[in-house]
């Protein structure tokens, strides 16, 4: 095994493994906005949830890159000084800003919405494809963009009617929080054909680790950490472990195997093990409004998965 071996082609491989590595990752992925509610309900703040997150993750990012170091000799070759401050760079664009804003919007939205809107991120990285990366645009998959919307749509319509408080801005934050995602995804990609995903992925997070750590100690002090109470270290062990070290690395892996677009269409489980979570766990609402705005979404997402795929396959 080398540093690259992961495929280097743009378009989709037809990779069973690849695709079991990118759903699993979201699924796991999915639990993040319960924990992160979680330790809302705690009174945790943003930044020392985010810096808990981190603080519970980057050891294990550590340890996995030591081996990894151990493992493939050629790997250290392939760490230049101006390649390892470019994947610094993408890794805190996907780790730190990405996260924040998401968990920025988790004031003020539910745990299900978020998952929903995030989920229509694989829309963005195919408009930031097209426009920033070359890749090209076919029509059949913009129904299932605009089926995809309409759900969002009609749970935005209920949650303005029964919920409207910091609607606008949750939304918003979120939004950007799938477009940095989205970008993040298209950058990473090219990152790891040189080193692969699981070295990417340790040099990344534990950088936008470090980063969030900082912040939460400029904001809220050095030993705000150390002072949260045992569920709420509890909840962060759970974000930093199935939250974020395991999908991070299942998502990363789908992509150096299928691509980012192809990763990207194959999340159809998140909003769902979300919504049955955080109506089981949270107590959230699920009204018919939601369950057809669900429908609407994951519909649309699988119209523009397939549409995805016959486009790559005919290429």
């Amino acid at each position: 095994m080398t540093p690259n071996a992961e495929p280097l082609s743009n378009s989709v491989v037809i990779d069973p493994m690849g695709y079991a590595f990118a759903i699993g990752g979201a699924v796991l992925f999915s639990t993040k906005g319960i924990f992160i509610k979680l330790a809302y309900a705690h009174g945790v703040p943003t930044e020392t949830v985010l810096a808990l997150r981190m603080a519970v993750a980057i050891p294990i990012y550590l340890v996995v890159f030591l081996l990894l170091l151990r493992r493939l000799p050629t790997l250290h070759k392939a760490l230049a000084p101006g390649f390892v401050g470019i994947t610094i760079l993408v890794g805190i664009l996907g780790y730190f800003v990405s996260s924040y804003l998401d968990f920025l919007g988790l004031q003020f939205v539910s745990a299900q919405y978020e998952r929903l809107v995030l989920f229509t991120y694989p829309f963005i990285t195919l408009i930031l494809g097209i426009w920033l990366f070359g890749d090209r645009f076919s029509w059949t998959v913009l129904p299932g963009m605009v089926i995809s919307y309409a759900g969002i749509a009609v749970i935005f319509s209920y949650n303005l009617v029964a919920a409207p408080a910091g609607l606008f801005a949750g939304t918003a934050l979120v939004l950007a929080a799938a477009t940095t995602f989205a970008l993040y995804q298209h950058l990473a990609r090219r990152q790891m054909r040189t080193i692969g995903s699981a070295a990417f992925t340790c040099i990344g997070m534990t950088s936008a680790g470090l980063v969030a750590i900082l912040h939460n100690g400029i904001t809220h002090g050095p030993g705000s950490l150390l002072a949260l109470d045992a569920p709420s270290l509890a909840y962060g062990l759970c974000l930093g472990i199935f939250g974020t070290v395991l999908p991070s690395f299942l998502m990363n892996a789908g992509i150096a195997r299928i691509g980012a677009r192809a990763t990207a269409s194959t999340a159809a489980l998140g909003p769902v093990v979300t919504a049955l979570i955080a109506v089981a766990v949270l107590g959230e609402v699920f009204t018919v409004f939601h369950a057809i705005g669900t429908v609407l979404v994951i519909a649309g997402a699988y119209w523009f998965g397939r549409a995805e795929r016959r486009v790559q396959a005919a290429r």
